[in-house]
């Protein structure tokens, strides 16, 4: 059996792809910082389907987790065919007032992590000649976002990394793909403390597309035809309408 290894894939999007990959049989793997969530998400997904559903309690906010979360999985003899690095979450406020220690922690977990998980899986998949990665990034990777600096500054890098580590995959067979979304409707704005725009899209259809994308070998994708237009606009006025939206 195939399997895929999401991050916070509890709820949200990440939830919305464990599906897609069940119905794919798939056996699934769900790490989050979360107990009760995990055990949710396992009770859902067993109630839809049959296939292998395993969970990791992991705190991926913190230094050394990737490589304990890597480990541990290896230790129960899971071969990733599918990494998702979708656990992520954004700060907003001025950047002077944000505490400093939620925000080293955000970077661990955007950044830091995300780019161990990468390097720890690449190898097992250079070494089987098959593999995927699809990192999540957000349409904020395209513009610096005021009031909201160290998230949209994050989302650049995975951007950047997972455009650069895909040139040197696709020499290896193995597929690196990334996914910029722009306002869904999860918990991430509640974690921000600000409502959920309107306009914002469901986890589910983001998760569809995103899914076809990744199956497609698509580099970037950006769900939404609203996301897309808005990736034209000038930079100054993309920031303006940020800072405006988060201040």
């Amino acid at each position: 059996m195939k399997y895929v290894l999401i991050s916070g894939g509890t709820s949200g999007i990440g939830f919305e792809l464990a599906r897609l990959f069940a119905r794919d049989n798939y056996g699934i793997v769900i790490a989050s910082s979360n107990i009760e969530r995990l055990e949710n998400a396992k009770n859902r997904l067993g109630s839809e389907f049959e296939n292998s559903i395993l969970i990791y309690e992991q705190d991926l906010s913190k230094i050394g987790a990737a490589s304990e979360l890597y480990n541990r999985i290896k230790a129960d003899g899971i071969y990733i065919d599918v990494l998702i690095n979708n656990a992520g979450y954004g700060l907003v406020g001025p950047s002077e007032k944000i505490d400093l220690q939620e925000d080293e922690n955000m970077i661990i977990l955007n950044v830091i992590n995300l780019v161990k998980l990468c390097k720890l899986f690449l190898a097992d998949m250079y070494k089987q000649g098959n593999g995927k990665i699809l990192n999540i990034a957000s349409t904020g990777a395209f513009q610096p976002g005021p009031y909201t600096s160290t998230y949209f500054a994050s989302k650049a890098f995975v951007l950047s990394y997972s455009r650069a580590i895909r040139y040197e995959a696709k020499k290896k067979g193995i597929q690196v793909c990334v996914l910029c979304p722009g306002a869904t409707r999860t918990n991430f704005f509640n974690r921000e403390g600000v409502n959920t725009p309107v306009s914002a899209m469901s986890a589910e259809d983001v998760a569809q597309y995103a899914y076809k994308r990744l199956i497609g070998n698509k580099e970037i994708s950006i769900p939404g035809f609203i996301n897309k237009i808005m990736n034209f606009f000038p930079l100054k006025i993309k920031m303006s309408f940020v800072a405006r939206m988060k201040s």
